[in-house]
């Protein structure tokens, strides 16, 4: 699979085929979950391009229409991708510690003195908020830590940084990455 255009920013994921009629949950990581179906045209992790004709509610569920897909069997192809766009088509932020996500990616991550903890490699939100994945300062296994102001009071991308201030329980991870022994 083709990595995603550094240019590109991330702005949703299809679920599964929804009914018979080519319909598929989408998981919208837009402002608006609705606003999705303004952007676009998508290019799909896989190289594909949509088009997002209407997206709806249905319970907890979004549910979007795309562009030719008109039945089950073509929706079941989406499932999984993810939905790019091209960076130009967001609009301008307008506040200066406004950022998006894709901002995030390769800062460097330090702690309140200035020493280098790590960076960030991806941001996920698996349902329960936004996480940042971070590669340790010192190597090792990826680990994450919620994205909240507590945990990252600070995020200057223009100097390509941002301040840590980890939960106690991970300031004893051990450095080589292993996992530690329970006693």
């Amino acid at each position: 699979m083709p990595a995603p255009d550094p240019d590109q920013v991330l702005l949703g994921q299809f679920g599964a085929a929804h009914g018979i009629r080519g319909e598929i949950k989408i998981h919208s990581y837009t402002e608006d979950p609705f606003g999705i179906a303004d952007y676009g045209p998508f290019a799909l992790d896989d190289g594909r391009v949509v088009e997002i004709e209407t997206v709806r509610e249905q319970g907890e569920n979004l549910i979007a229409r795309v562009k030719g897909i008109n039945d089950r069997n073509a929706a079941e192809t989406l499932r999984n991708r993810k939905l790019f766009v091209d960076r130009a088509a967001l609009p301008e932020l307008d506040e200066e510690d406004d950022f998006y996500h894709a901002d995030l990616i390769d800062l460097a991550l330090e702690l309140g003195d200035g020493s280098a903890y790590g960076r960030i490699v991806s941001v996920q939100n698996f349902g329960a908020g936004d996480l940042i994945e971070i590669e340790p300062a010192g190597g090792g296994r990826t680990f994450y830590l919620p994205f909240t102001r507590a945990i990252v009071p600070t995020v200057d991308i223009k100097a390509g940084r941002a301040v840590v201030v980890p939960p106690p329980e991970t300031e004893a991870r051990p450095e080589d990455g292993e996992p530690e022994d329970e006693a």
